[in-house]
């Protein structure tokens, strides 16, 4: 486990990575598919470990980078691509990201750091970050409207 310092705890297809391969990281998802969605085109989730990122599997202070790109939907159509490339969020989404924004800190070491990403277009960013136990360094917006938000977290040394 020592080579594997770096955990992606919501991979899904790996479509931000550039090496979606690395060899020093660990891919985790809550499910392994291979699907052909609605649009037609084929969508695999194929993760080194199957999780959910609200306890994981992992022992205090492993890593020093975590990825965190959780589900940001919370009203999706069942069959919507959004849902099934995705995921939707729960009835109980504030618990389910306080406690993955709480397990992605626990997982890294002290000076680790988080890369959270977050779109807004159904939830404020201000909502989501009343629920982390700590303020991000710093931050960016893109996308096509500027709903999605990068920021960067650094865990306490």
């Amino acid at each position: 486990m020592k080579d594997k310092y770096i955990l992606d705890a919501t991979c899904s297809a790996r479509s931000m990575w550039f090496q979606k391969n690395h060899e020093n990281t660990i891919y985790a998802d809550k499910r392994s598919v291979d699907l052909i969605c609605s649009d037609g085109k084929r969508w695999i989730v194929d993760p080194d470990i199957v999780m959910d990122f609200t306890q994981m599997p992992f022992e205090d202070n492993t890593f020093k980078l975590v990825v965190f790109d959780p589900p940001h939907m919370k009203k999706l159509g069942e069959n919507s691509i959004m849902a099934q490339k995705y995921g939707v969020l729960t009835y109980h989404w504030r618990h389910d990201i306080k406690e993955g924004l709480s397990e992605c800190l626990r997982v890294l070491e002290p000076g680790g750091i988080l890369i959270f990403k977050w779109n807004e277009n159904q939830i404020p960013v201000k909502e989501i970050l009343a629920l982390c136990p700590i303020d991000p360094l710093f931050g960016h917006t893109n996308g096509k409207r500027g709903h999605t938000i990068w920021m960067t977290f650094m865990k306490p040394m």
